[in-house]
């Protein structure tokens, strides 16, 4: 099967690219020789711009701009005559979209229809590729899930992400937009700096010497990716998108090697070498899904893709940069 294509000299758009998966991405891509455009409405500069900061000056141009104006959207696309978009843009902490419905419906929801509106009269774009989540799945009828799974999502962040699936897979059937949804387990990696995630609040409190607290009572089982293979994922799905077989298709992307919260939480004290401390199990999360994790088949299969960092090199790897990027996350504490 041919290696997805060279991305030297292609016009790329990226939202979301000053987050987690969206600065390792663009990073990627610039490497790659790709002529990156990103849309930006708040900057961080101990996060994003510290992750890319050597190839920064590379960067074909920065939009700021908020994708609810469409406006904003089109003339970006148009002006730099984009090819390829990759649509990672979203409020993405659940515990916002709980207290916070409306504004995390109005930025996915809305940002992503002008998204693709954008597009579909967009005379350059070929490809676009949408950031979706496991969390569309609901609470799964069966383990490990499949892309023809029904979408049950209940919650106001999972119904957003949902919503999102619905209206790209409605561009692609109705208008033909060539569209691709990535569907990816729970990511982790260098560069998180949302510590209401299980992994960099586990390494922050092992490098500060304190006990991890765990909010469920450790036993739901999830799928841990690192950020690496989502990337190569995302590269490897858009460079695929000109045969029939993989447009207009939703992927998942996991590990296929599941581990409980209270596993993984001893995993990071071992690698730590900090064998003192203990986990601190809350058990104040009862409404959690208690196996939620994917079968990648049809990745393997059209993209010939599967994740190869394995969770204990993934967790030395983020565990290390946390340790040498210690000014970019103790201020948080």
């Amino acid at each position: 099967m041919a290696e997805y294509t060279s991305w030297k000299g292609k016009n790329v758009v990226i939202t979301g690219a000053t987050g987690f998966v969206g600065s390792w991405l663009t990073k990627s891509l610039l490497e790659k020789g790709a002529h990156v455009t990103i849309i930006v409405r708040d900057v961080h500069p101990k996060g994003f711009l510290d992750s890319i900061k050597n190839e920064y000056q590379k960067l074909n141009g920065i939009v700021f701009g908020d994708l609810t104006c469409r406006s904003t959207v089109e003339r970006t696309i148009n002006d730099n005559e984009i090819d390829t978009c990759f649509h990672l843009a979203a409020q993405a902490i659940v515990n916002v979209a709980l207290t916070s419905p409306i504004s995390t419906f109005e930025s996915n929801i809305i940002g992503t229809w002008n998204i693709l509106e954008a597009c579909r009269t967009s005379k350059t774009i070929k490809k676009v590729v949408v950031a979706s989540t496991d969390k569309v799945y609901g609470e799964p009828q069966s383990v490990p899930i499949k892309e023809d799974h029904p979408l049950l999502a209940k919650y106001p962040y999972d119904v957003s992400k949902a919503s999102i699936d619905m209206l790209t897979m409605s561009y692609h059937q109705t208008y033909g937009l060539p569209i691709g949804l990535t569907r990816c387990s729970n990511i982790y990696g260098g560069n998180d700096l949302n510590f209401s995630r299980i992994i960099p609040d586990t390494i922050r409190s092992v490098l500060l010497n304190k006990n991890p607290k765990i909010r469920s009572d450790g036993t739901p089982v999830r799928d841990y990716m690192h950020v690496s293979d989502v990337v190569n994922a995302y590269l490897r799905l858009a460079g695929h998108m000109d045969r029939t077989d993989v447009v207009g298709k939703a992927f998942n992307f996991g590990t296929g090697k599941p581990s409980s919260v209270l596993n993984l939480v001893n995993k990071i004290i071992e690698i730590s070498e900090k064998s003192h401390l203990k986990p601190i199990v809350l058990g104040k999360e009862s409404k959690l899904i208690n196996e939620q994790y994917l079968l990648s088949d049809r990745a393997r299969t059209l993209l010939n893709w599967k994740a190869t960092k394995s969770l204990e090199d993934g967790l030395k790897e983020t565990i290390d940069w946390y340790s040498e990027n210690e000014s970019l996350w103790k201020h948080l504490v």
